[in-house]
């Protein structure tokens, strides 16, 4: 007989094999499996009172919490689709992505309350909002123990059904809903449960936004695994390695950025972290001068992992395979921060304009597509966006990378960020990666700017550490000695932090705008 491929199923498990197990630590708050089971059943009949039915959007505002967790399952019970939204948007973005999903709910943080307090008042869609964090009678809270906590009486939901509705990032135009199923997130959590190694021993700390492609499945397969997941509210590295300290974190998915950071913090504070840790990191291509930093000074295992939104989000890691275990440490730091091979359940290519494989050279450049089951069912209301992505079955990421001769996929740029110089394409990541080499550089983009010979050229904007002093020429001929001279930035400005979005990457579309202005070339 079929088993339908739906997400409840896991927070299911972890019920009747590990109920007395914390799930959850938030702060000084704990909750086993058992009791947030419980509250999961509160807000589902809590939902089901406000006319939340099967196909209904529940939008959610919070940093990673408690309540932002059992939001998932409370509403799969419903048949109800999820839409978490970035905490870092304005009110017009809310605005335009709570009236374009029609959500009928919206739950919301006291803390960001204030940025949809006046967008909700007038958008017919939302019939209510609810405050996590109020302790009043209105509250969240209060709210929760009208209802009932026992098995909740669920509505059937087939596998190809929507859970959730995540909204991308828009650099242009507005941000594009994408609509995934039970199946392609249930599928995605088993082959990256797998790829990352968890088990009911592990504790996660909860470090990646869970509205980023629900926190690239974590509160799926962790819950799956029984494993305990502990909270962090804001994104501040000390905070970070405390609790990795405090209790025991075996795993943390982040964004580079964010490693960067909790890099600098632990040459700081030096917390004492006996337990074997590792650090999944996906994002833009970190250089292999992060991977040494993470196994020499923090003695944390590096995983890169390669994904978007659009496909649940993982299909690549760069885990080493037996054959490249013994290789030397500087060529193993090499492969960990390539995008790697795939993962169970995916098909990955690079294929050059044509749609033929580039050759595993090491140097012919072409496109990621993919074919996946964890590939998203299209984007909400917008089938011409639907159909460029999804082109002849195949997912086109949009990101230009080559294939060593192993096989291994390494990222050289997004399609917009590749800089032609004088009919010379250069890679940003290439270029990123030899300023991350310098001892008093944090923080570091490059992006193309105008050129009256060469139309445009490398520019480095430069984060100094703290205490550090670099001039514009040191940074140039820095690179100039690890790159071709053409790569090498031709001017270097210096900035206090990186814009950045709420996963932590950081916008070079923002960056870009300041020398493009006056210029025909279109920055997206």
């Amino acid at each position: 007989m079929h088993v339908p491929l739906i997400l409840t199923e896991f927070l299911d498990r972890a019920v009747q094999l590990y109920g007395e197990k914390p799930a959850i630590i938030d702060d000084d708050w704990t909750l086993t499996y058992r009791e947030l089971n419980a509250r999961v059943n509160q807000l589902s009949r809590g939902l089901e009172s406000l006319g939340v039915k099967k196909g209904d959007k529940v939008a959610y505002l919070a940093p990673n919490s408690t309540e932002m967790l059992e939001g998932f399952y409370g509403v799969f019970q419903l048949g109800a689709v999820m839409t978490p939204l970035n905490t870092r948007l304005k009110p017009a973005d809310y605005r335009f992505i709570l009236e374009h999903s029609e959500s009928k709910v919206l739950l919301v943080d006291h803390t960001l309350l204030p940025l949809v307090q006046e967008v909700v008042q007038g958008l017919p869609s939302i019939e209510k909002v609810i405050v996590h964090g109020d302790s009043s009678s209105e509250g969240y809270e209060s709210w929760l123990t009208q209802f009932s906590s026992d098995r909740f009486e669920r509505e059937h939901v087939e596998e190809t059904d929507i859970a959730s509705l995540l909204y991308t990032s828009g650099t242009t135009g507005n941000p594009k809903g994408v609509l995934l199923s039970h199946r392609s997130n249930y599928l995605h959590a088993l082959s990256s449960m797998h790829h990352l190694r968890v088990t009911d021993q592990d504790t996660l700390l909860h470090v990646l936004p869970m509205f980023h492609v629900n926190g690239w499945g974590s509160p799926f397969y962790y819950t799956a695994n029984g494993a305990t997941q502990v909270m962090l509210r804001k994104t501040d590295p000390e905070l970070i390695l405390d609790k990795v300290e405090e209790h025991q974190v075996s795993v943390l998915h982040m964004a580079p950025t964010v490693l960067n950071m909790v890099i600098g913090a632990y040459e700081e504070k030096r917390p004492s972290i006996d337990q074997d840790v590792r650090v999944v990191i996906a994002g833009s291509a970190p250089p292999p001068a992060f991977v040494r930093k993470v196994e020499e000074d923090l003695k944390w295992k590096f995983i890169q992992v390669y994904g978007m939104t659009e496909i649940s989000p993982l299909i690549t890691t760069s885990e080493l395979r037996s054959m490249d275990i013994d290789r030397p440490a500087e060529e193993r730091y090499r492969l960990k921060a390539k995008a790697g091979y795939s993962m169970i359940g995916s098909q990955v290519k690079v294929v050059d304009e044509l749609g033929d494989e580039v050759p595993s050279d090491g140097i012919s450049i072409g496109e990621i597509v993919t074919k996946s089951n964890n590939v998203m069912e299209g984007y909400y209301k917008n089938v011409e966006a639907t159909n460029e992505t999804i082109r002849d079955g195949w997912l086109h990421t949009g990101d230009m990378a080559v294939v060593d001769e192993g096989g291994n996929i390494e990222i050289v740029d997004r399609k917009k960020d590749v800089i032609i110089s004088g009919g010379e394409n250069i890679s940003s990541i290439e270029v990123e990666a030899a300023l991350y080499e310098h001892p008093s550089i944090l923080e570091a983009a490059v992006v193309a700017v105008p050129d009256e010979k060469w139309g445009e050229v490398p520019h480095a904007v430069v984060v100094v550490k703290e205490g550090e002093i670099l001039s514009e020429e040191e940074v140039i001929l820095f690179c100039r000695e690890k790159l071709a001279h053409f790569k090498a930035p031709k001017s270097v400005s210096f900035i206090e932090e990186l814009p950045k979005t709420a996963s932590g990457k950081i916008q070079k579309v923002i960056i870009r705008k300041k020398f493009w202005k006056d210029h025909n070339r279109m920055i997206n």
